[in-house]
């Protein structure tokens, strides 16, 4: 086998289990209903029931990224494959609310190590000039993930239910986790040695202390948890929303909801490259971008109900093609800090994300549960279009923050600036 192609494929199979750890993020909405009929659950439960990925892979984050480091990445992320699909197969045996917020933490505790493992491995088989390329393919790799859990997920659960839905869902990761440990490699043949050791848990300690104590770190991780507040919370809402207000069956609302993750398939990689090669500025098109979101949502919550469904299908699109400006947050958190703690920067930055769909998902929901009017249809909750509004405009509140936030930031035109002084006033002149 050609070398070039043998790398495309050890990079393919991470690659693959991320894409399956990105389709568990929006994928409770989609069952929503289901869930609500099969365990009596509230707006709130669902919420819950969706942020335990997210709770999982905030606590995760730090120590996944130290266990491949320390075994490798064909190991750890075969068995956070193997973690993930047992997860699903238990989400879908679950015969009571704790066994389903079990399963689905079992998920998230898998899927955490996917995205990390797929970028070790694009870095040792790939050139180093290539890792960029290879880290934005990755990041929209997943972005197919959460178009698989709109439509193809809502057909899947027509013809297998719920249950067997996830069933299959589970047994396919358990495929993909076998094939990586059995064909992923760490390192090409005839490649470098041994890794080298990864750093100790001393050294990380230190690092996250100089990231946490840098105040230039706060305004990226802070604004990416309230774009990703937002975010999480309209892939959870948006296809019981288009049902309960528009009457759409839920692979009609599912393939609605597709239309925003199409567009962010095409807007996350173009901002990245309009960043670094056009407009050479980071700052400039994160507020940009943030600020015609948080309009945009604005949009949405006053249309909502009364605009044709049509357009508000068009406000999704418009909402993902303007939803790049959070692939900036991870090169602005890098590019604020010393360069040899670019990762733990990044991984500061990318927890605020998570903590912000963690924290909110649940309390969206009871928001939801204020306003129900004691309707159901066929044993699950309809929620009127007020309360979609008030939760909706909820997230219109955190992508305005977002935006008010990156007004803080520090512009870095794409390069490291840790140690560049700050401009600022002209000094007294010198006196003669």
């Amino acid at each position: 086998m050609p070398a070039s192609l043998r790398a495309w494929g050890t990079w393919a199979l991470p690659t693959f289990l991320f894409v399956i750890a990105f389709f568990h993020r929006p994928a409770p909405g989609v069952v929503a209903k289901e869930l609500m009929q099969a365990f009596d659950a509230t707006g709130a439960l669902v919420g819950l029931v969706s942020a335990m990925y997210f709770y999982a892979y905030a606590g995760f984050m730090v120590p996944a990224g130290l266990l491949i480091d320390a075994f490798g990445a064909r190991r750890v992320v075969s068995a956070g494959g193997a973690v993930m699909g047992l997860g699903a197969l238990a989400m879908g045996a679950a015969t009571s609310q704790a066994a389903l917020f079990a399963g689905r933490f079992v998920v998230g505790l898998g899927a955490t190590v996917t995205f990390v493992g797929a970028l070790k491995i694009a870095a040792a088989w790939f050139p180093a000039s290539r890792f960029g390329t290879l880290s934005a393919l990755t990041a929209t790799a997943g972005v197919l993930g959460s178009l698989v859990a709109t439509a193809p997920l809502a057909w899947l659960v027509a013809a297998a239910g719920w249950r067997g839905a996830f069933a299959v869902v589970g047994a396919v990761t358990l495929a993909g986790a076998a094939l990586c440990a059995w064909l992923v490699r760490d390192r090409p043949p005839g490649g470098a040695g041994p890794a080298a050791a990864g750093p100790t848990a001393a050294a990380v300690v230190a690092g996250l202390r100089v990231v946490l104590d840098n105040p230039h770190t706060w305004p990226p991780f802070l604004a990416f948890f309230f774009i990703y507040a937002a975010a999480g919370n309209l892939m959870l809402w948006i296809v019981p929303c288009l049902r309960d207000v528009y009457g759409l069956d839920t692979p009609r609302a599912a393939l609605g909801a597709m239309t925003t993750s199409l567009a962010l398939l095409v807007a996350a990689p173009l901002t990245g490259i309009l960043s670094d090669r056009v407009v050479r500025r980071r700052k400039l098109p994160y507020t940009l971008l943030t600020g015609v979101q948080s309009a945009l949502w604005v949009m949405l919550v006053t249309a909502l109900g009364t605009l044709p469904l049509g357009g508000v299908l068009a406000l999704l699109v418009l909402l993902g093609a303007a939803g790049g400006a959070f692939v900036l947050t991870w090169p602005i958190a890098r590019e604020v800090n010393p360069p040899a703690l670019a990762g733990v920067a990044v991984a500061v930055a990318n927890l605020g994300g998570f903590l912000g769909a963690a924290l909110t998902q649940g309390p969206l929901g009871l928001v939801l549960d204020a306003r129900w009017t004691g309707a159901l249809v066929d044993g699950a909750r309809a929620y009127p279009v007020g309360a979609y509004r008030t939760a909706f405009g909820v997230c219109a509140g955190f992508m305005l923050a977002a935006a008010l936030l990156s007004l803080l930031m520090r512009e870095t035109g794409g390069r490291n600036v840790y140690a560049a002084p700050r401009p600022g006033p002209p000094g007294p002149a010198p006196r003669a």
